[in-house]
């Protein structure tokens, strides 16, 4: 039974993502529109890495993490190499927490 919900689901997930690139020429949204459906998507991306670089379940994460996500935004920002990028976060969070910063 489990087995079957789970294709039936993967059914209906392929079928809904199939939907786009066939009805996209069917419908035309507003240049606006578009535009500030960019704009929300960038938004939500941002409050995602937001929450999760500032909160640990319920409670603040401590000063490690976000100290880490603002060196990799820098190093990102400056287009530096992604291994780069994420060695110098992993490098600034980790250096701060064996230095007792939590």
């Amino acid at each position: 039974m489990t087995l079957l919900a789970v294709f039936l689901l993967a059914a209906g997930t392929y079928g809904l993502r199939l939907c786009g690139p066939l009805l996209r020429a069917r419908t035309e949204l507003p240049a606006r529109t578009e535009l500030l459906l960019a704009d929300a998507a960038t938004v939500l991306l941002c409050a995602l890495v937001a929450t999760s670089a500032l909160m640990e379940g319920q409670q603040f994460a401590g000063w490690a993490r976000p100290s880490g996500v603002l060196v990799g935004a820098a190093l990102a920002w400056r287009r530096a190499p992604f291994l780069v990028t994420v060695l110098g976060a992993a490098a600034v969070t980790a250096g701060l927490r064996w230095a007792g910063v939590a």
